[in-house]
């Protein structure tokens, strides 16, 4: 495989694939060009029958892509390399993700500005997590990362508020790394290894998705929010409605909205499983940026007057109402009105998706002056430094305290499970972005997603409640200007004194799994068969107890599927090797590397689906894992538990893209299976996984 010369960051590897010339002088000479200009030049298309170009208008999203294209041909449905401008990771992956970054022997990192951020693992009940911060922030200070420190913020937040820009691309570490998209930017979620790589360098591959217009028109009324927008596109598209598709919103309706809505609006495309959400950037960006004292990032960006779409999706914004995500799935879309008043314990305020500055002043009015009912127990964690510091300085922090809520520090906390689980059979509400079962720490948690207009009246009443029965809204405008205090973040050592700094690593910290070419054949058992839309939550679960193990995957596997079956780390382990069966959506959720390297750690050599989420196909892939779905849906139950599979002749097939059949022993059927690789894909799983073709490729 050949690759261009920006695969992998100014190595020396020069050879011109199909980007335009303009883009091959810009990426690999150096020549820095207005990226509207590139866009203006970039206005052109591939006829997949005739193979010819011919110009027509571009969506953003395909602004944006073509101006970083790199690497394949910019053609739909095929895979392309892109280069990118900024990464973030944070400590629940960053950690593993530097691990991987160390190990390809690179001593600065190549991309505009990558930040490390720890917002995850925050409660530090034993050495593990404090330990993975000071060897996040010693890597940081050693290669070139910004470092923000525990207490800033949550990543999304403080990268909205400090470093996303317009046009840029961006990966990161987490699933919700789409946020930015409300800035302008190409923002998204990855595995911690294909971050590494972009951190190095490399270009970060997609298939180039297919772009929905979500066509915005008229207003929202009075105590109707932004969440209630993404909860709209999800009941009416599900958590599979945006697998590979851009998510680009446009219409007179944008404009209505700030940045902190539209990102509220992108963060949780990511429960759609779309590849990323983006709204153009505008005035109402342009304001955002200069209040940041940022605004020399600006620029205009705007899909085409004629853009073609391939799909769209209208939405009314005022026709809109208070809803609700039921347990337990964001999907599970109901109104208010026909959900009930339903008994409250517990809500819970703030995580990447609803903890800005004005979500959280509306809070505080609500709560003004009011008691939180006996019955609930109400926590706000405002989303980062900035906004916490501003609560402060305003009274709104006092307002919060007076009623009774327990504040707490600005990071990621209950969302992931780190803390503030509700009681056994507890109906909580949350302005989070995820419902799915025992995520919140409790098994039996019944977690309800909403706004946080509506979160805040029902923590008062006791009872779900529809915050329009409190009247007039009132008007809480974007801060003209809001307070810049960057001193939790740390910038990284000169490069002349970066040698000399020191990695501090701790006990908890371990290598990464050992991995082996593909082998020719693979005869095993099935070690575990499962249903429909498993998350990543199912596979490696998150919580207070498990988090602190994402740097030691010996230690973390032993829960791997512990919510599906409790036995199978132990059985996984005896058998030495074993196959995975699942159904559709395999895999949703969180970027998660771990629920690949735990597996693979497991001795998981295939994973047999009837489809894939995204982004952890791809991680399956990095692994080393053979990722097979089956060619037909049905032949699901044609397989069990404990049933002996085999695959024979991989190494040809896969090189040559020929049948894969799969041979159940034990029930003697033949099973024809489908493996879609590119040809990059192709090399990474004979490699044995994406660190070991990465080595290869710099060792030549």
């Amino acid at each position: 495989m050949q690759l261009s010369s920006a695969y992998f960051g100014y190595i020396g590897i020069l050879c011109i694939s199909s980007v335009d010339t303009i883009h091959f002088l810009w990426y690999n000479i150096g020549i820095q060009v207005h990226p509207p200009y590139i866009y203006k030049l970039s206005c052109s298309r591939r006829n997949t029958k005739t193979g010819k170009e011919y110009y027509m208008g571009l969506t953003l999203a395909e602004k944006i892509l073509k101006a970083h294209v790199v690497d394949g041909d910019f053609v739909k449905g095929q895979e392309i390399g892109l280069k990118i401008d900024q990464t973030l990771t944070q400590d629940a992956t960053g950690t593993m993700a530097y691990i991987e970054f160390e190990a390809m022997g690179i001593d600065q990192v190549r991309t505009e500005r990558s930040v490390a951020y720890v917002d995850h693992n925050t409660l530090q009940n034993g050495f593990e997590n404090a330990d993975d911060h000071r060897f996040i922030g010693s890597v940081a200070k050693k290669h070139g990362i910004y470092f923000s420190r525990p207490g800033n913020g949550i990543c999304h937040q403080v990268h909205l508020e400090r470093f996303g820009a317009p046009g840029k691309t961006l990966i990161g570490s987490d699933s919700h790394t789409p946020t930015g998209g409300g800035i302008g930017m190409l923002a998204i979620g990855a595995g911690g290894l294909d971050v590494a790589v972009a951190m190095g360098g490399g270009a970060y591959y997609i298939t180039y998705p297919k772009i929905v217009n979500v066509v915005l028109t008229g207003k929202l009324n009075d105590w109707v929010s932004a969440k209630d927008v993404i909860l709209e596109v999800l009941r009416r598209l599900t958590v599979k409605g945006g697998v590979g598709k851009i998510m680009e919103y446009t219409g007179d309706g944008v404009s209505t909205l700030s940045v902190p809505e539209r990102a509220t609006i992108t963060n949780m495309g990511a429960e759609l499983g779309a590849t990323t959400s983006i709204f153009p950037s505008d005035k109402v960006t342009k304001a955002f940026l200069d209040a940041q004292g940022r605004g020399d990032v600006w620029v205009p960006l705007a899909p085409d007057p004629d853009a073609v779409y391939d799909e769209t999706l209208t939405i009314d914004l005022s026709a809109l109402e208070p809803m609700a995500a039921r347990p337990h799935s964001p999907d599970n879309v109901a109104s208010l009105s026909e959900i009930g008043r339903i008994k409250v314990d517990q809500v819970c305020i703030g995580s990447c998706t609803n903890s800005s500055f004005v979500d959280m002043m509306k809070v505080a009015y609500i709560l003004n002056g009011k008691t939180v009912h006996p019955d609930v127990s109400l926590a706000i964690a405002p989303g980062s430094k900035q906004v916490l510091t501003m609560l402060s300085a305003n009274g709104a922090l006092n307002a919060m305290i007076d009623a009774g809520a327990r504040v707490l520090e600005s990071a990621c906390g209950p969302c992931i499970g780190m803390g503030q689980s509700p009681n056994s059979k507890g109906i909580s509400l949350r302005t989070f972005n995820r419902n799915f079962e025992g995520r919140s720490g409790t098994r039996d948690g019944q977690i309800y997603l909403v706004s946080p207009e509506v979160a805040a009246a029902s923590a008062i009443a006791g009872y779900l409640t529809d915050p329009r029965e409190l009247g007039i809204m009132p008007q809480i405008d974007m801060p003209a200007h809001f307070t810049i205090h960057d001193n939790m973040i740390t910038p990284p050592a000169a490069p002349e004194e970066a040698k000399n700094v020191e990695i501090l690593r701790g006990p908890n910290i371990k290598e990464y799994p050992e991995t082996a070419p593909l082998a020719d054949s693979i005869v095993c058992p099935v070690s575990l068969k499962v249903g429909d839309n498993i998350t990543t939550d199912h596979i490696m679960p998150a919580g207070a107890k498990i988090l602190p193990l994402r740097s030691n995957i010996p230690a973390i596997s032993q829960h791997c599927f512990a919510v599906c079956d409790q036995s199978f780390p132990e059985r996984a382990k005896s058998l030495g090797k074993s196959i995975v069966v699942g159904g559709t959506n395999y895999g949703q959720g969180s970027s998660r590397e771990h629920a690949a390297l735990a597996p693979l750690y497991l001795g998981v050599k295939a994973v047999l689906v009837k489809s894939f989420a995204r982004i952890h196909r791809q991680n399956l892939i990095n692994a080393g894992i053979l990722p097979l779905t089956f060619t037909n849906e049905a032949d699901y139950d044609k397989i069990d538990a404990g049933d002996t599979l085999s695959l024979t002749g991989l190494r040809e097939k896969i090189a040559e893209r020929l049948p894969l059949t799969v041979y159940n022993e034990t029930k003697k059927v033949e099973i024809p299976v489908e493996c879609p690789l590119s040809e990059r894909m192709r090399e990474i799983l004979l490699c044995g996984g994406l660190l070991d073709f990465t080595k290869a490729q710099l060792s030549k």
